[in-house]
């Protein structure tokens, strides 16, 4: 049994919350002790008033997990919902005229921006019921003052994924009309001028164009200011979702050059704004789609403030596997979807750890499914030899120091190639174990890959990639595996020429650090077989790639790679003697001997333009 108190640690909430729960008679099995209560440890933190006890056979049904809901009312009210109403104390203590949340996908942005919505917005009904059992009603009338209080403007880019700029602009005008519908009050108003009852009928009819949408956040707070005498809150939630379509089916130009205008003027020095929020996975910078916006308060995955709002805490984890009778299950979870550090908070993945749950706890890549991963090809289309190669060494689980800018986007790649670990880092697929500011205040960070699920993304899109731009089939890719560790050089040369014949373009700038990318992205299928480690020192020098067994009944292996211009065969087959020799000549072979590995294959590989031949030993 604990006490109030103890209890209060656990849940996060206040003592006299919990209190009021026992008093409530919602806490199975609490009971008076004198003037203390006392609750069992198996209890779990009432949800929704509705008491919750992992051993009691009384509430066997158990709410539906909330995949794919981003309605904050549905969300709270008829699935398992992770009290995240505190960001509103948090901003409400802050005060930020315009704020800008960047987190990757999947990691409640959209659900969080409909909870500021409902909280915000002026409604005939009482919204406040949506609030009164959670979080930030303990907090009293400092902050539930607002609640209901504002106009709102609500709108969501995050399915305005099209191949064009006018199908892009045709949904943009139709999400804009559904929000000028959705202010009806409009239509009669006495507050409005004629022109502003012209231009509503305009948006309503669909006879707008670009240059008048543009304004629409401007005219659409004025009106709504005018009618209600308060200034109304702008929430924009993925923002930056049309503008990535944009770079990848090239109308960048466009898109950027309308978001430039319809941002300004909701957001620029708008007398007729409250607050505005907005949320992407970007911060766009460069190309001055805030330009000028001096109130604009930017919140990324390496600041502190808000680092617990977006995805899922430990604790919060730990209450939901307890609720659905998992927890055993807490290690692996923790393997998949845990390692992401926003600010200083440790975070789960939330699309994950839910459908990981909801499909009776099968560990695999939930979070990649939902959306083609462009931004790995896109990385692999201008990566340099040494960021390929670094790339695999995150695969193999090491550790890279890169410098991270919070404002990168797409278009910087091609001036410096390294800004692609900043681009992954804000997309989700790296994580900062470490991170020191600059005084440029980019900050220079060691990144990695965050747990498996994240793993097994850099593995599939990197042979995805080499699949799509060089036909590289599974049988060929097999076919490279099965005669590494069989030993059949003969097998082995004849599937990576089969690869690299169909290649050519791919090979053009080749060089030995490429080559030895591209043997390590060719055998990244076989890490469950082996630990593959790149460059590391052994005997006397430095091996390109040694792949010690996980199993006693498989050999090790060492590969040296060699590489030159324009080499005929003769010439081909010294320079894979050479490499063949080298690894005897420096004894390679040390490192693995020290682990006790005595079975060990040796490949000697020569690469010159699409032609390779190895020898082994």
């Amino acid at each position: 049994m604990k006490t109030c108190k103890e209890m209060a640690e656990i849940w996060g909430i206040s003592e006299r919350r919990v209190t009021e729960f026992c008093k409530n008679g919602k806490i199975q099995g609490a009971k008076k002790v004198g003037k203390q209560w006392q609750i069992p440890d198996n209890s779990e933190k009432p949800i929704d008033g509705r008491s919750i006890s992992v051993k009691s056979s009384e509430y066997k049904e158990k709410r539906s997990l909330p995949i794919g809901i981003s309605d904050y009312v549905r969300a709270q009210s008829e699935y398992y919902y992770v009290d995240k109403t505190l960001l509103i104390k948090e901003f409400l203590d802050n005060k930020p005229l315009v704020s800008l949340f960047t987190r990757p996908r999947r990691f409640g942005k959209t659900l969080n921006m409909d909870m500021l919505r409902v909280f915000f917005e002026m409604s005939d009904k009482d919204t406040s019921v949506y609030f009164r059992d959670k979080a930030i009603w303990e907090y009293g009338e400092k902050y539930t003052v607002h609640q209901g209080k504002y106009p709102v403007i609500f709108l969501t880019f995050k399915d305005v994924k099209f191949d064009s700029w006018k199908a892009t602009f045709a949904k943009i005008t139709e999400l804009v009309q559904e929000e000028f519908g959705r202010h009806s009050e409009l239509k009669g108003s006495n507050a409005l001028e004629q022109y502003e009852k012209d231009y509503y009928d305009k948006v309503m009819t669909g006879g707008i164009n670009e240059v008048e949408l543009s304004a629409a956040l401007q005219k659409l707070s004025k009106m709504l200011a005018s009618h209600h005498g308060k200034a109304p809150i702008i929430i924009i939630d993925e923002y930056d979702t049309p503008i990535q379509e944009g770079y990848s089916k090239d109308f960048y130009d466009e898109i950027t050059g309308f978001m430039r205008n319809f941002f300004s003027g909701g957001f620029k020095d708008n007398k007729n704004l409250s607050y505005g929020f907005l949320t992407g996975i970007l911060r766009i910078a460069q190309e001055s789609i805030f330009s000028g916006l001096n109130n604009l308060y930017v919140n990324t995955i390496l600041n502190e403030k808000y680092d617990s709002f977006f995805g899922f805490t430990y604790s919060e984890v730990k209450q939901l596997l307890a609720y659905y009778g998992v927890s055993d299950k807490e290690e692996e979870l923790k393997e998949w979807y845990d390692g992401y550090h926003f600010g200083n908070e440790e975070i789960y993945n939330p699309w994950s750890v839910i459908n990981y749950i909801a499909n009776e706890c099968l560990p695999q890549a939930y979070w990649v499914n939902t959306r083609r991963n462009e931004f790995i090809a896109d990385v692999m289309r201008i990566a340099s030899d040494d960021i390929v190669e670094k790339l695999y060494s995150l695969l193999q689980g090491k550790k890279v120091v890169a410098k991270i800018e919070q404002n990168t986007v797409y278009r910087v790649l091609t001036d410096d190639p390294a800004n692609i670990y900043s681009l992954l880092m804000v997309a989700g697929y790296l994580k900062a174990n470490k991170k020191t500011l600059q005084d440029d205040g980019s900050f220079l960070c060691e990144v990695a890959i965050p747990n498996k699920e994240i793993a097994a993304v850099y593995k599939n899109e990197i042979l995805s990639y080499l699949m799509g731009v060089g036909a590289l089939t599974k049988a060929t890719a097999n076919k490279i595996a099965e005669s590494l560790y069989s030993n059949d050089t003969e097998k082995l040369q004849k599937a990576i020429c089969e690869y690299m014949m169909k290649s050519m373009s791919f090979y053009d700038a080749g060089a030995e650090g490429f080559y030895h990318g591209l043997f390590l992205g060719l055998i990244a299928l076989m890490d469950n077989q082996y630990k593959i480690r790149s460059n590391r020192e052994s005997g006397d020098g430095r091996y390109d790639v040694s792949m010690f067994p996980k199993e006693n009944s498989l050999p090790g292996i060492i590969i040296e790679v060699k590489w030159d211009k324009d080499l005929d065969d003769k010439a081909l087959e010294k320079l894979a003697t050479g490499a063949l020799k080298q690894i005897d000549d420096k004894s390679y072979e040390t490192e693995m001997r020290d682990d006790g590995i005595t079975d060990i294959m040796k490949f000697g590989m020569a690469f010159s333009g699409k032609h390779v031949l190895i020898k082994t030993r």
